[in-house]
């Protein structure tokens, strides 16, 4: 097999499970794990994927995106460490933004329940979890409904959210570097999601680390846009200093 089929293999491969194994690669296509990592090393030039510890990921772009059931499946306990550490920085805050995605999700369930608070969202899913609680008003941003992740987006939503002053939005990214900022696959979802940003006087990032490194299609923030960033140990001590030298607190969990 040429290296370019097998590379395209294995993009394939990484986009249809959502992660691919060095050692399990080398077992499927028959070649040593060395020839693996120069396939990933190739793809990840490419900006098609990202390493990160014996194993790689595909990074969402124009022409793909992962949806919100396969996102249920993929890094779950590191999620839900960062979702359990972002909501102890929700302090005094009286309304809250929650991003569409399957982390904020996880942060939306932990929320306050015993005071007052204004949910906004653009996700149906988050806005169907908290208002079951009796003290929890929630905002649901309207907009065309976007089948793969259950969120609105278009003007309708832009607008409603250019309308608030939000205490504290919990966003996610498809993409998180130094030097792309913070990027997602969809126009539609990044004007929401920046039109987010501006609104709200406090703003914090969730997300695994192996979207750290990577760009996708539309940027829609900068890191020193933050005031903190959530994410797993699986960041190192090192890069998570780098980030942090841009303006926000970055808490590995």
């Amino acid at each position: 097999m040429r290296a370019e089929e097998r590379q395209h293999r294995i993009l394939a491969f990484a986009r249809q499970s959502g992660r691919v194994e060095v050692a399990d690669a080398a077992v499927e296509f028959g070649v040593a794990r060395e020839t693996v990592r120069r396939d990933l090393s190739e793809l990840e030039r490419r900006g098609l994927i990202r390493r990160t510890h014996g194993a790689a990921y595909p990074v969402e772009s124009a022409g793909f995106e992962t949806t919100l059931a396969r996102r249920e499946t993929q890094q779950v306990e590191e999620k839900r460490r960062i979702a359990a550490a972002a909501v102890g920085l929700v302090g005094e805050a009286e309304t809250v933004f929650v991003d569409e995605g399957y982390t904020p999700e996880l942060v939306a369930t932990l929320l306050p329940a015993d005071r007052p608070l204004t949910v906004i969202t653009a996700s149906l899913r988050t806005a169907s979890l908290v208002a079951a609680s009796e003290s929890t008003t929630v905002l649901l941003a309207g907009g065309r409904v976007r089948s793969g992740t259950q969120a609105t987006v278009g003007s309708w939503a832009r607008d409603m959210l250019a309308r608030f002053v939000i205490d504290l939005a919990f966003l996610g990214a498809n993409g998180i570097s130094r030097e792309h900022g913070l990027t997602t696959p969809d126009p539609a979802v990044a004007e929401v999601k920046e039109q987010a940003v501006r609104s709200s006087r406090r703003r914090v990032l969730v997300g695994v680390h192996s979207k750290f490194g990577a760009s996708s299609f539309c940027r829609f923030a900068e890191v020193s846009d933050f005031d903190a960033i959530v994410t797993d140990a699986g960041l190192s001590a090192p890069e998570a200093h780098r980030y942090s030298l841009l303006g926000p607190q970055v808490l590995r969990v």
